[in-house]
């Protein structure tokens, strides 16, 4: 009957895609979620630059007595989660890109993955690519500029969608059958992507696999919270908190904090 709450960090307010997943799965554990975006993107951000913002969000979640912490960031999960788990003790959960089952399904041998920089440059990525990608032409594209337009509200605008189709051509010219969105911000372009990609395309994010993780670890650790009690889930941005209010569409406590 562990009734800590998890802690959930990332660059701002993509990790709230993650949460989503989790608060279905899990609907009785207590949750807190850090939105740095004031540091927004990281993925233009140096490894230790990286690594210092992760350790920041970190103590300050562990200062909140969390129980376990998930990165719900693809570029601090393939940069800093490393360090994280052999320096605090407890137990991390990171995101990284899907490339496995894209890999492993698709059929015109040519998958697609959109990232920042710093999970594409990033020495785990490149490990896990390594891996499943022999024989199979992987296209990697910078989503440069996705996330400071998602941190300002501007998911489907029209300047939205003139990047995407720049950054999405190359995927669809090298004929790719599997889009892997590497960064939880991507989650919430799912429509744009969906308009915009050939209707063959499969998109992969990692949500629901990083929720099933999260059920697994806490189980294995004995740190379910079997309670009834209704779950208080807190959200705090270092920014404006307009906007993580509406993507959680009004339905959890969002507050400013100064971090």
């Amino acid at each position: 009957m562990n009734t800590q709450p998890i802690g959930i960090f990332d660059s701002g307010i993509g990790g709230t895609s993650i949460f989503k997943e989790i608060h279905a799965l899990l609907p009785n554990e207590n949750s807190i979620y850090l939105a740095d975006s004031k540091h927004a993107p990281y993925g233009n951000k140096s490894k230790q630059e990286i690594i210092n913002l992760s350790i920041k969000n970190t103590e300050h979640l562990l200062s909140q007595n969390c129980k376990l912490i998930v990165v719900a960031c693809n570029t601090a999960t393939t940069n800093a989660v490393s360090y994280l788990r052999s320096t605090y003790d407890v137990p991390f959960i990171g995101i990284e890109p899907a490339i496995k089952p894209a890999a492993l399904n698709t059929k015109t041998n040519a998958i697609g993955i959109l990232a920042t920089k710093g999970t594409l440059s990033s020495d785990l990525f490149h490990r896990t690519t390594d891996l499943y990608s022999n024989g199979i032409k992987v296209i990697e594209q910078i989503g440069e500029g996705i996330v400071p337009l998602i941190e300002e509200g501007k998911v489907s605008s029209n300047e939205m969608k003139a990047l995407l189709r720049l950054h999405l051509q190359p995927m669809i010219d090298a004929n790719i059958d599997y889009l892997v969105l590497g960064c939880t911000h991507y989650t919430y372009l799912m429509p744009l992507l969906l308009e915009l990609l050939p209707q063959h395309v499969k998109i992969i994010d990692s949500g629901l696999a990083v929720a099933k993780q999260i059920k697994a670890i806490l189980n294995q650790n004995q740190l379910l919270n079997s309670t009834n009690k209704t779950p208080e889930n807190l959200f705090h941005t270092n920014t404006n908190t307009i906007v993580l209010n509406d993507i959680l569409e009004g339905k959890f406590k969002v507050k400013y904090l100064d971090f």
